[in-house]
């Protein structure tokens, strides 16, 4: 090892090696895996730009950042270090999480990995002294304010109510916010056709109902809560009328383990169960489910969003979640499901009793633009970076078939 900088196209000499020369070079900070699924439905639309080069980088983050640096080493890119990083300077970075991105030397796009501004920021452990203002998450002035600056260029945000919680968490950062849609809520309007081919993929035959499970992360989600709801769901459906799948947060892969995780639900697997790798494929479950059980997370939402039956089988309690929020509404429209009831009835009602109108509301708040975030989110990129948009149309490719897990064979 010489110690010196790699060269790479990237930096000041991005040039020296290069095969094409390229007019914008664009970083990509992943946090985290759930970040990294949020930004590989937009990504994409750059990368495929002759004129753009793409880098990532492993973001610094306190939690949750296990599992990164295979995800980004799976994705075929150039990856350099996070001291590289922010010792060069990039025409954008497209960001969702925040932290430490007041560090980058580019104009910093961001995007939340989730519905919006929905959960109040978690302690990492409780303090000794008097309880203060709560603010959702992303729209925290400690978030998107450092040093006397708003850090990102521009804020996505889905809708136009958010442009409200913005102002009543960083009204500073009202000016930058753009109301251009949810990338993963118009992936799953992309893939509505293709519910026959999702359905196929998870196993789910003639005559059966697609049962998918989704649980976010920490002690308030549905596995947190109910650990042993999936073998319960497997012990009370029958296999010749029910198919099963679950979807876990990516937080929970990244804590707890891809290993141990798999190993938990092993013995659902063999009875059935379709385990969704963290990556991908929730979209596509969500498209092929005729019911869902969830929780606060934003899949949840999204389901109820996609005209799917929703049950919540867990939700933390109001201290948690912002009021104004869309998880809020979807708290107070959806149906809860109460694990010391027999599973199967619980079910069955929710599926017979789903109104379409009952959402029209979760629909409304999910995008205020639905179907046209790539479109307005790839206009805000190149207008960041300065450059013209590409002749071709933006749009959103619909969501690959889902490809289960298979377990360990020491957990079989």
């Amino acid at each position: 090892m010489t110690g010196e900088a790699p060269l790479g196209p990237f930096g000041l000499d991005r040039s020296v090696c290069a095969t094409r020369a390229v007019d914008r070079t664009v970083l990509v900070p992943v946090h985290h895996l759930t970040a990294g699924t949020r930004l590989a439905e937009v990504v994409p639309m750059l990368e495929a730009d002759r004129r753009i080069q793409v880098v990532y980088t492993q973001a610094p983050t306190q939690r949750f950042g296990a599992g990164t640096a295979e995800y980004l080493r799976g994705l075929g890119a150039v990856v350099i270090p996070w001291r590289l990083a922010i010792a060069s300077r990039f025409d954008l970075a497209v960001a969702a999480t925040h932290g430490s991105l007041e560090s980058l030397h580019a104009p910093v796009l961001y995007l939340p990995h989730g519905v919006g501004f929905a959960r109040y920021q978690a302690a990492l452990r409780s303090g000794e002294g008097p309880a203060g203002r709560r603010y959702s998450g992303d729209a925290s002035p400690a978030a998107i304010v450092k040093y006397g600056r708003i850090v990102p260029s521009a804020i996505v945000v889905a809708h136009e109510a958010q442009l409200e919680q913005l102002a009543q968490g960083c009204p500073e950062a009202v000016p930058v916010a753009r109301v251009a849609g949810d990338p993963a809520y118009d992936r799953l309007l992309a893939s509505a056709a293709h519910r026959a081919e999702y359905r196929a993929a998870l196993g789910v035959r003639q005559g059966r109902r697609l049962v998918v499970v989704s649980s976010s992360h920490q002690t308030s989600s549905l596995l947190g809560r109910h650990p042993d709801l999936l073998p319960r769901l497997m012990a009370a459906l029958p296999a010749d009328r029910y198919q099963v799948a679950a979807a876990v947060h990516p937080n929970v892969w990244a804590w707890h383990g891809r290993r141990q995780v798999t190993a938990w639900y092993a013995d659902c697997i063999r009875a059935g169960m379709r385990l969704l790798p963290p990556e991908h494929g929730w979209h596509g479950a969500l498209v092929a489910a005729d019911v869902v059980l969830g929780d606060c997370g934003s899949v949840t939402y999204y389901a109820a969003a996609a005209g799917r039956p929703v049950a919540l089988a867990a939700f933390p309690d109001e201290s948690g979640i912002d009021p104004s929020s869309q998880m809020a509404l979807l708290a107070r429209i959806a149906p809860r499901l109460d694990s010391g009831l027999p599973l199967r009835p619980q079910i069955d009602a929710v599926m017979a009793d789903y109104a379409p109108l009952r959402y029209a509301e979760i629909r409304a708040r999910a995008s205020s633009v639905p179907g046209r975030s790539a479109e307005l989110i790839r206009s805000v990129m190149y207008e960041l970076m300065d450059l013209p948009e590409p002749a071709r149309p933006a749009h959103t490719e619909p969501a690959p078939a889902p490809v289960p897990i298979v377990p360990f064979p020491e957990a079989a």
